[in-house]
């Protein structure tokens, strides 16, 4: 196993609803090589094809955002951050051509679409150094939902389900085992679940670093912990090293 972090991006989508915010979230197949049966949002690596259409549209530092946006298209079929009205269909239509491995860039030229890559807000990036089989750095963005009846369609054979939640109902079913979430998804429930609407949200996010977050071990009553540093907006900052990384 190499030691080198996968560089990563994934996209918080939020809608605010009359009763309250929802975020989008995938549960991620059993299958999987990393965060297994997981809750987790949607996102993965940045390729190359992303970089190479970042630097297309004049944004060559911003693959990550495009990688976040194509991404969650993929493994949802819901649509972010394009300027143009678009429809569930149509992301339907996007998400089987990306699957079928079709050129993201390509694809909005054919439908008519431009990205709005300034829509996406920088929230936090992580990467977790531990000794597991892939390491990532990633980058957290928030973004509002596109107005409209975006009912999720997962991935097959890449995620189980998609759907829309409260991060305060989230947190519930991960407390009474009817879902599982790693370490940072917790952590980043627990700081979204603070704000009762987006404009709180991205208010949090443009006020604390975006210094990356590694979190560490640290002994607390006895006990090993892992621990993050406080003073970045989240309200749980350590939690036993038994259950941290119990998928």
């Amino acid at each position: 196993m190499s030691d080198e972090a996968i560089p990563a991006a994934t996209l918080i989508v939020w809608r605010d609803t009359a009763g309250g915010p929802e975020i989008l979230v995938v549960e991620r197949s059993a299958k999987m090589a990393f965060a297994a049966g997981a809750i987790v949002f949607p996102g993965g690596r940045i390729d190359a094809a992303d970089r190479e259409l970042a630097s297309s549209l004049g944004y060559p530092d911003e693959a990550a955002r495009i990688s976040a946006i194509r991404e969650t298209i993929e493994e949802t079929a819901v649509v972010p951050a394009v300027r143009e009205a678009i429809d569930a269909p149509t992301g339907l239509n996007l998400q089987q051509a990306l699957i079928g491995g079709a050129d993201f860039g390509s694809l909005l030229m054919d439908h008519q679409l431009s990205l709005d890559l300034d829509a996406l807000t920088p929230f936090t990036r992580w990467m977790p150094a531990f000794k597991h089989a892939r390491k990532f750095d990633t980058l957290f963005y928030l973004v509002r939902a596109a107005s409209g009846d975006w009912q999720p369609h997962p991935q097959p054979g890449e995620c189980e389900a998609a759907e829309w939640a409260g991060p305060v109902e989230l947190l519930a079913r991960i407390e009474r085992g009817e879902a599982s979430a790693i370490f940072p998804t917790k952590r980043n429930l627990e700081r979204l679940a603070q704000h009762r609407d987006l404009a709180a949200a991205l208010g949090d996010a443009r006020s604390h670093s975006l210094e990356t977050i590694i979190p560490w071990i640290e002994e607390i009553g006895g006990e090993p912990h892992v621990r993050i540093p406080e003073g970045r907006g989240y309200p749980v900052i350590s939690e036993p090293l038994a259950t941290a990384f119990r998928a």
